[in-house]
């Protein structure tokens, strides 16, 4: 740019009709210096495209810039006008679009960035009976971190001692705290909140969830959708057709009207440094960058843009139910009868069986602040429930085999049927040779799902449950939620079959989080892995889910599809610009007063690039549910 000054002072005194001592000189000199430094690298990726016999974007400028050079050299020899201007402006205007391009780029990449900034440089970590502060590098898995309040977690960890609640908007994308007591899983980079906590260190270094998510999104905004190899070709099509066209105004204008050898060739210059179709190969690069960093912030990774594509084409999403529809662990979700004293009696009971309900019992006890009683002469009886004797009276918690010898008054029969029917599992509780109550447990639906379940019905998506679980149960779960097709006790090795069945009638995403999901991820066109499930089912999706909640499934769909029909967008402008801009810069409109200048020509294809730069970071601004 310093170097153009004193050929823009000379172009402005032109108007004016004076004219610069020494001119040519001082253009000669600075237009070298400007062809050396600046266009240098559009010449070398030219030449390297010339000998692998293909022409790429950088052959415009080089091609512009190099006859408007060489000709003016020709024509300050032989005493004719010169045109040193045309070729530095080009250059300079093409590195101005280039380093806006850059800034842009750098914008659109701040997600990436942010995250990288959110991991801490050290840690509190207990070595030789005390907390000494030492560098992050040097945790290692295993080791007692302690955390104060306001302070983020370093790496990914299990509380050993202590509550807190923290901050997990990071990762979930909610401004809520979430409470933390002994035994509950921290994230690295989560921020802390009142309390002082110890926790000990499981996930260190590329393991943990933050470096994961990092890395995801690198490999999301290097990758190329499908529709990439398209405009590449295109590319590869449209520059040596501009070539030719530029060839053929020379002609035209030179040989059939004749116009002077001079105007013929800015003529040509001009359409060979306005189609110049760097737009065009920024239109999906920058739209994937800016729509992957903006689906991260949301707690939606998607890895790769072949998945953004072809999320535009699903036409059924296939659930898993146990943790993915659902919580993934049983909850009392009924209680008849008493319910302190009910309550109660079943947790004593309970508190010393291993049966898998009984954690759901106790949770709900202690959720009520019920504190369980001693008990005597305990046993498990299998197949049937625990019983015992509680303040000195027979007591049960069961089926009803072990209620046979126990009165049950009709209410709670009726009761009993009317659960078994919604496919909850009731276990009776007795006291004194007297059935006093039921509890109804049931694996729940997420909060979220019924939701997000109507927001894909909106969006005309099928919706299919596909389980290993019975029946009744798949029906009532889906029955709450809204899903449309229920296909049950399906074996683990037949997820993937059912979801080739399914393709056969358009293309299917699926959603997992267990290890006998990951065929079906992988075999359905795309695969949203819930980000609470296990490595190998996350490893084999193409969109994580961070947040345990299904509306990342809506969430994931909206973002692709703004994306990529923003990619589109940008590509239709870049492509329409140039077949406007050339037949301008070839003089087809000149008798209107329409005539391009090389020079700004150049700032006209620079500009197209910027403005498709700024189309892609609108995505930022996209309203997303």
């Amino acid at each position: 740019m310093v170097l153009a000054i004193p050929l823009l002072i000379q172009m402005v005194g032109m108007l004016f009709h004076w004219m610069m001592p020494g001119y040519n000189w001082v253009a000669l000199v600075t237009t070298t210096l400007i062809m050396l430094v600046g266009a240098l690298p559009y010449w070398k990726s030219a030449w390297a495209a010339f000998l692998h016999h293909n022409a790429n974007m950088n052959t415009l400028v080089a091609v512009g810039t190099t006859i408007a050079y060489f000709y003016s050299l020709f024509a300050m020899v032989t005493g004719r006008p010169v045109y040193f201007e045309s070729a530095a402006f080009i250059t300079v205007f093409v590195l101005l679009g280039d380093m806006m391009e850059e800034r842009m780029h750098d914008n659109a990449s701040n997600a990436l960035k942010k995250l990288l900034g959110l991991q801490v440089k050290d840690a509190l970590v207990k070595r030789d009976g005390q907390f000494t502060c030492i560098p992050l590098a040097d945790v290692k898995v295993g080791d007692l971190i302690q955390v104060k309040p306001g302070e983020k977690f370093p790496v990914d960890g299990e509380i050993a001692s202590g509550t807190t609640t923290v901050d997990e908007s990071m990762i979930t994308g909610e401004s809520i705290p979430v409470a933390k007591k002994v035994g509950d899983h921290v994230v690295g980079a989560t921020i802390n909140g009142r309390g002082t906590v110890t926790f000990k260190a499981t996930k260190i270094g590329k393991d943990t969830m933050l470096a994961q998510i990092v890395e995801m999104v690198k490999k999301a905004q290097t990758s190329h959708a499908p529709i990439q190899h398209l405009t590449d070709k295109i590319s590869g099509i449209f520059v040596p057709a501009v070539l030719i066209i530029a060839i053929a105004t020379f002609i035209i204008w030179y040989v059939l009207l004749g116009a002077s050898g001079v105007q013929a060739m800015l003529f040509a210059v001009s359409v060979v440094v306005i189609a110049c179709p760097c737009a065009l190969g920024l239109a999906t690069p920058t739209a994937l960058m800016v729509g992957t960093g903006r689906a991260a912030k949301m707690g939606v990774l998607i890895k790769n843009g072949e998945a953004l594509e072809t999320v535009n084409d699903i036409k059924t999403i296939i659930f898993d139910k146990t943790g993915t529809v659902t919580e993934g662990k049983p909850r009392v979700t009924d209680i008849v009868g008493p319910k302190r004293q009910v309550l109660e009696v079943a947790a004593s009971l309970e508190a010393a069986s291993e049966h898998p309900l009984a954690s759901a019992v106790m949770q709900r006890a202690s959720d009520e602040g019920i504190q369980p009683q001693a008990v005597t002469n305990f046993q498990a009886i299998e197949g049937k429930g625990v019983a015992a004797e509680l303040a000195g009276q027979p007591a049960f918690v069961g089926s009803n085999k072990l209620s046979v010898d126990y009165q049950v008054s009709s209410e709670l029969k009726q009761r009993l049927s009317k659960l078994q029917a919604e496919a909850k599992t009731v276990i009776q509780v007795g006291l004194n040779q007297q059935v006093i109550g039921l509890l109804a447990i049931q694996d729940v639906p997420k909060t979220n799902a019924k939701q997000a379940i109507a927001n894909l019905k909106a969006q005309g998506l099928r919706t299919v449950m596909l389980t290993g679980d019975n029946e009744r149960v798949a029906q009532s779960i889906a029955q709450d939620v809204g899903i449309d097709d229920v296909i049950a006790n399906v074996l683990p090795n037949e997820k993937a079959h059912y979801v080739e069945k399914f393709q056969k009638a358009g293309k299917v995403a699926f959603v997992g989080d267990g290890i006998n999901d990951a065929p079906a991820l992988t075999t359905a066109d795309v695969g949203i892995a819930m980000g609470s499930g296990t490595d190998i089912a996350i490893d084999s999706g193409s969109i994580v889910l961070v947040q345990n909640d299904l509306r990342g499934v809506v969430r994931a769909l909206e973002m692709s599809r703004k994306t990529f029909n923003r990619i589109k967008l940008n590509l239709f402008w870049a492509l329409i610009y140039n077949v406007i801009g050339i037949p301008i810069a070839a003089g087809v409109f000149v008798s209107l007063g329409w005539i391009l200048s090389p020079e700004i020509a150049a700032l006209a294809m620079a500009f197209s690039s910027v403005s498709v730069v700024s189309s892609s970071l609108l995505l930022n601004k996209a309203r997303i549910e």
